[in-house]
C-alpha cells in the first residue's frame, strides 16, 4: 500500500462526508461496488482515471483535490473551531461584578 493511495482513499473519504454521502450511497451513484468504495478509501486499491473521474464527478470536486496532500487536514482543522453559540459572544466569560 503505498502513501498516495492512502492519502487519495483519505482525500475520497473526507469529500464524501463533506458531500453527506455514505459509501453505499457513492457506491450506488458511481455504480462501483461499495467493497470497491472501502478498499480505494483505505488505500488497498488504486482507481483507473476513468473511476477517480466518476467517483470526483459524484462527490462534486476536480480529480485534482484528491491527490492535494493537505486537503483533508486542512479542512478538518478549520471544522474543529469552536464558534460562539450566539451573534456578538466570543466565548469569553463574563467577569462577576
Amino acid at each position: 500500500m503505498s502513501d498516495l493511495y492512502r492519502l487519495l482513499g483519505r482525500n475520497i473519504a473526507h469529500f464524501r462526508l463533506e458531500a453527506h454521502l455514505t459509501q453505499e450511497e457513492l457506491a450506488e451513484k458511481t455504480d462501483y461496488s461499495v467493497d470497491f468504495i472501502g478498499l480505494v478509501e483505505r488505500g488497498v486499491n488504486a482507481p483507473t482515471l476513468a473511476r477517480l473521474k466518476d467517483i470526483a464527478d459524484v462527490i462534486g470536486v476536480d480529480v485534482w483535490q484528491l491527490f492535494h496532500p493537505d486537503r483533508g487536514v486542512e479542512n478538518q482543522a478549520k471544522s474543529k473551531v469552536r464558534k460562539p453559540h450566539r451573534k456578538g459572544e466570543t466565548g469569553k466569560r463574563r467577569s462577576a461584578k
